[in-house]
């Protein structure tokens, strides 16, 4: 038990090579690697929310000598979802994958899917800045190479795009860590965080502070910076795009999270930089102009694209309104939107393959020939509003509840306005999968590919009818967070 952090990483480092070399049993590698992730995740959450946080020094070497890996609630909770969504991806993915990527280019793919899973459960894992780092480059460049694997010639480009304003976000990234250092002396950041108050009012500081912010909020596709998202998610294969986008975002949204209040210090963001101010109106800017934007697209990827950069806004809103309810929304959204984004995309992957295309003009009428799939396009979109008894409703209810307690009422109106515009873009969908006349010859995906997608759409209910489980962590992980005694 003692050593579940490391082997979180090493498992699938490990066992990305063996897919590289074993060609016929790349995919069985990627399910084994997936499923036992999830196993390690599991316990891990469970002795983190019995015991709180792991601790686990590499090699028996203490820091600030040797490496530690540290996990916090909020760090078990992120690990969770990737490990949930990875296994189910790669349970569904199998056919979908050999249809998409060519047949020499099949183990390659795994490949890269088991070190993406090893950079994103790094950057969570990892207690030292420079390893965040090393990691985000791990997954990210994993991710364009995936990316790129895509048939259409087109994913080329959104791949090359998303790796030159990823390299950006790195470099602004490591300059940041580089300048912490210099002033510090150390990477821990449980250093870090004891020697940086003393440091706070130097220009080094606080300009590692905007570098880090900035390159930060380019890794989760923040407004304006989100360009390499729409397109990354369009013409990416379908396995990645369900991967990315229930995945990416969270976990670098996790990175701001931990420097925000573990490594600065919330009193030194909120406080004395006022960093609300600025991450408020980006926040709203976020969530009309993508959902606006969502509302006028042709293609049925496109449409979730542009909704998870409205959806990044709350994300970011939550953290912006700077009190204990707005973390707890937060949180509890990241996991939240997880699950509704794997699902939703996981379903369009079904359509992809039946269709050959996700265009709104060829989906007239599928909802009578892929009744599954569709319903839980349908159930998934239900989410994105908000509807009463799913999870979509809870983030957005702990969202409104934070706003009224920061005395805020105009923001939570705003999201009641925000969800208005969410039910134009799916019922868009709705109208055209359901009252539209068009070709309906095609058949339901095979059952395999249905159980996943619908174990996140049973989740999507399950979770937002019986919410002990999911808000009773985020309270707990923002409360820790912010220092407040459980």
């Amino acid at each position: 038990m003692e050593h579940l952090p490391i082997l979180q990483v090493v498992i699938p480092l490990v066992l990305a090579p063996l897919c590289l070399l074993l060609v016929r049993q790349a995919w069985l590698i990627a399910l084994v690697g997936s499923v036992s992730s999830l196993v390690c995740a599991t316990f891990l959450l469970a002795g983190i929310l019995e015991n709180g946080s792991s601790n686990y020094y590499v090699g028996g070497w203490e820091p600030p000598w040797g490496i530690a890996l540290s996990l916090d609630i909020v760090g078990g909770f992120i690990v969770l979802l990737v490990s949930l969504i990875a296994t189910l991806v790669v349970a569904w993915a199998h056919h979908s994958i050999e249809d998409e990527i060519r047949d020499d280019q099949v183990n390659l793919f795994w490949c890269m899917f088991m070190l993406c899973l090893t950079g994103s459960f790094g950057i969570v894992v990892t207690g030292d800045a420079f390893n965040i780092f090393v990691f985000l480059e791990v997954s990210s460049l994993s991710t364009y190479t995936m990316i790129a694997l895509g048939k259409d010639r087109r994913a080329l480009t959104a791949s090359f795009q998303y790796l030159v304003m990823g390299t950006v976000g790195a470099t602004f990234i490591l300059i940041a860590v580089g300048l912490l250092y210099m002033m510090t002396g150390t990477l821990n950041m449980a250093d870090l965080a004891e020697r940086l108050p003393a440091l706070r009012d130097t220009s080094t500081v606080r300009a590692a502070f905007a570098f880090l912010t900035v390159g930060v909020s380019l890794k989760i596709a923040l407004f304006p910076l989100h360009q390499w998202l729409p397109n990354a998610y369009t013409f990416a294969p379908s396995a990645v795009t369900a991967f990315l986008a229930a995945t990416a975002t969270k976990v670098s949204l996790y990175v701001l999270l931990r420097f925000f209040y573990t490594v600065f210090g919330a009193d030194f963001v909120f406080d004395e930089l006022h960093v609300d101010y600025l991450l408020l109106p980006l926040s709203l800017l976020a969530i009309f102009i993508a959902s606006t934007v969502a509302v006028y697209q042709e293609d049925l990827k496109r449409i979730l694209a542009y909704s998870s950069v409205a959806q990044i806004g709350y994300l970011t809103l939550g953290i912006a309104l700077a009190n204990s309810k707005g973390l707890t929304a937060t949180i509890v959204h990241m996991f939240n939107h997880g699950l509704i984004k794997g699902g939703l995309f996981l379903a369009v992957g079904g359509i992809c393959l039946r269709l050959g295309s996700t265009r709104l003009s060829d989906l007239k009428g599928a909802g009578r020939a892929m009744p599954w799939t569709m319903g839980a396009i349908v159930i998934g979109g239900c989410s994105l509003i908000g509807i009463p008894l799913t999870v979509g409703f809870i983030s957005k209810w702990y969202l409104i509840i934070a706003a009224l307690e920061a005395q805020m009422w105009y923001i939570a109106v705003a999201i009641v306005i925000a969800s208005m515009i969410a039910v134009a873009y799916v019922w868009r969908i709705v109208e055209t999968l359901y009252f539209q006349e068009g070709e309906t010859t095609f058949r339901e995906v095979p059952l395999y590919m249905l159980l996943p997608t619908w174990i996140l759409i049973v989740l999507l209910v399950w979770l937002g009818v019986d919410t002990d489980l999911t808000v009773g962590i985020a309270e707990r992980a923002a409360q820790s967070l912010l220092g407040i005694q459980l």
